[in-house]
Parts: C-alpha cells; sequence; structure tokens
C-alpha cells in the first residue's frame, strides 16, 4: 500500500522520488537514483536489488522499456512487483504486477511515472501527475512533494474497507554531485506527509548554511549563531 512519484528534470538532469506508504522506513527502499543517469523504484511487494540492477544497466545506456523487461523477465515473481524506470534521455516506462493489491496502476509521462498499490482509486496517480505537471519552474523537489500531496488529499491509501494511513514518507533528489541533494525521511508517524513538509519547510531554512559549511567552512559561524536569525528558534520541537 504504496504511492510514488519519480521523475527527471530535463533542464537540469536531477532525479528525485516522493514515496509515501503504510509501511515503514520507506526511505530506505529509494536508493535507485543516480546523478545525471536515470531513476528506478520497486514497490508493492519490494524487491530490493531491483534498483540496483536497474541503475547499473541505465548507466549503460539501455533504454527504459528495455531496463523494465529485463527486471521483469528475471523476477520469479513479477506479478507482485510495481516497478518504474527512468533513462537519462528521459524515457519512462512501468510495470504494474496482476496480483499487487487493488486499486493498483501507474501513469507514464515523458520523464515521469507515478503509481500505486492499495489506493482508493485511480484518481490518487492521476493527482499526482497534476500536482507534478501544474507548476514547471519550481525545484523538482517541490514538484514532487506537491505531487505527493495532492495524491494524499485525492484519498491515498485504502484497503477497500478503510482509509490506510501513511506511517512514512521520502523525498529525496540526486543533482550533479555522487550524494542528493536532498534526503529527507520520515520513518513513522501518523501522518507522515504532513512531518515530511513539516521538515521539508524547515530543512530550507537550513539548506544555503549547510552547503556554505561544505564549500566555505571558514566563513561560516557555528549553527547556534546562525539560528539567532530565526529569533532563537532551532526547532527541536515541532
Amino acid at each position: 500500500m504504496t504511492y510514488s512519484i519519480i521523475a527527471r528534470c530535463p533542464r537540469t538532469g536531477n532525479v528525485g522520488i516522493a514515496i509515501a506508504t503504510y509501511t515503514l522506513a520507506v526511505g530506505q527502499y529509494c536508493d535507485g537514483l543516480l546523478s545525471q543517469v536515470g531513476a528506478t523504484m520497486s514497490q508493492a511487494s519490494v524487491r530490493q536489488v531491483n534498483n540496483g540492477i536497474g541503475l547499473r544497466l541505465i548507466a549503460q545506456g539501455l533504454s527504459a522499456d528495455h531496463v523494465l523487461q529485463t527486471l521483469v523477465v528475471n523476477d520469479r515473481f513479477p506479478s507482485f512487483r510495481q516497478i518504474a524506470v527512468i533513462d537519462r534521455h528521459g524515457q519512462a516506462a512501468c510495470h504494474t504486477g496482476t496480483d499487487a493489491r487493488d486499486w493498483k496502476g501507474h501513469r507514464v509521462r515523458p520523464g515521469l511515472v507515478a503509481m500505486g498499490n492499495v489506493l482508493l482509486g485511480p484518481q490518487v496517480v492521476d493527482a499526482m501527475v497534476d500536482g507534478f505537471e501544474a507548476r514547471p519552474s519550481d525545484h523538482l523537489e517541490d514538484r514532487l512533494l506537491n505531487a505527493l500531496e495532492l495524491g494524499r488529499d485525492a484519498g491515498g491509501q485504502s484497503n477497500g474497507t478503510r482509509r490506510m494511513p501513511e506511517r512514512s514518507a521520502a523525498l529525496i533528489v540526486m543533482s550533479n554531485q555522487d550524494y542528493p541533494k536532498i534526503n529527507l525521511r520520515v520513518d513513522l508517524h501518523d501522518k507522515a506527509i504532513d512531518e515530511l513538509r513539516r521538515v521539508y519547510d524547515r530543512y530550507q531554512l537550513y539548506a544555503d548554511y549547510y552547503t556554505r559549511r561544505d564549500l566555505e567552512p571558514s566563513t561560516v559561524p557555528g549553527q547556534e549563531v546562525f539560528e539567532e536569525s530565526f529569533g532563537g528558534q532551532t526547532f527541536w520541537r515541532p
């Protein structure tokens, strides 16, 4: 019972994912992003080796369709998976197995895959696509998080009898470095998407400071001094 959106920005080549689920600590499964190369994600019944295999194939220059078919053919249980792939050219492909729990499905656009299982209905993935495409000039991470929130607002997860809460969520974007531009995770929370938004908004206040501390550490004050610009708020509590 998961919904996610993976995307590639055609302007920057950045790739990213926003994901929410009833499962705990979903961020640990979101290692299918490679800077300036592509993205892949496996969900429903997760096959953890898929992301590594997929990225290696994308890096070799194989198309999203070819990579997806390779992952499906070499899987003993593909009918239980959802697998998405975006290659370095922004071509996208997705597989939703027949044994993934309903409602399940996906939408594919250039540089974009929205998919989910155990959802209220197709309106959830449709809302994610609409949310992502609504603000094309925004940073990739803003578009991804906006899409996730609209998927939640369209009904999110439902097992057919009741609404299922999002207990974990993640937002990860790779830029042109070998490490994430942003990697924010909520591992266990009653309203994981709300908490992810709260963390994201507060992290934005620190983002430039952390970059400067990396590149020019001699020019930046200690963190507690920097936080004085927020009126003394250290944000330890919600």
